[in-house]
């Protein structure tokens, strides 16, 4: 199978290119996209789990890279993470983070394990979406809820999406169909970085008309306004504290486990 690796004899999807992880654990805790990401993210996952009660809430991250978002989730309950790469699992552990090496679509986890798993920019990796997010279902306990976060429209593509082995981008009906399709009700759907749609539609355009190539986007732009893009990209959680957006460079999704 092309891009992928083997584990205990199987071979398994890769889900970013394996230069990729350095680079994610040099820039996940200052550059603008990580940090505003995870602002946004955690709100979500504070109201996914204020339900349990009289214990922390047991989450799984899946595909959770060098363990950024691991690290916000552990604020919110007992976190867990997982995924195909060797490189990002080392990374978690010397963070002294709880992540085992596995891949979304088979996860060595029992039935009703967790209240919530979460896949940050992760399903878009994968060949069988569909079949993860069932698995999503399996391991949640009834009531589980799941938090998906997606890049969306195919006319964004740009080299991260090629550089991070995307196998598309999507739109929010077809996410919510295929997140219906695996067993779950969605709560709350919206697009998200709205703020950040029209420079990045300008820049992948622009980079694809001229045939720019590059190893990451994550270096491109000025670091003296790292700070105030993050905020920016941040302060998006207050509006969607009460409203959805109608477009955006991402897609945000919240969904309880149907029985």
């Amino acid at each position: 199978m092309e891009n992928a690796v083997n584990i205990e004899g199987k071979q398994l999807p890769r889900e970013m290119m394996e230069h990729t992880y350095p680079i994610l654990r040099e820039v996940e805790e200052t550059h603008w996209w990580y940090v505003g990401r995870r602002r946004i993210l955690s709100e979500f996952v504070a109201g996914a789990v204020k339900d349990v009660k009289g214990r922390k809430a047991e989450i799984l991250d899946v595909g959770c890279g060098t363990g950024g978002n691991v690290v916000m989730l552990n604020e919110h309950g007992n976190a867990h993470g997982i995924d195909v790469s060797k490189d990002a699992v080392a990374y978690c552990h010397e963070r002294g983070l709880d992540v085992q090496e596995g891949a979304a679509n088979e996860l060595p986890y029992e039935d009703g394990t967790f209240d919530l798993v979460t896949a940050l920019d992760v399903v878009e990796h994968l060949d069988d979406d569909l079949g993860a997010l069932k698995e999503f279902r399996r391991v949640l306990r009834p009531g589980g809820k799941t938090l998906i976060f997606v890049p969306t429209f195919m006319f964004l593509w740009g080299i991260q999406d090629d550089v991070s082995n995307h196998r598309r981008r999507y739109r929010l009906p077809e996410l919510s169909r295929i997140i219906r399709e695996a067993g779950f009700e969605i709560e709350r759907s919206s697009y998200a970085n709205i703020t950040f749609f029209m420079p990045v539609l300008v820049v992948r355009t622009f980079m694809r008309w001229f045939k720019m190539k590059a190893d990451t986007e994550l270096h491109i732009g000025l670091s003296s306004m790292n700070k105030p893009q993050g905020w920016l990209f941040g302060s998006e959680r207050f509006w969607l504290r009460h409203f959805n957006i109608p477009f955006g460079v991402s897609a945000v999704c919240v969904a309880t486990r149907k029985d």
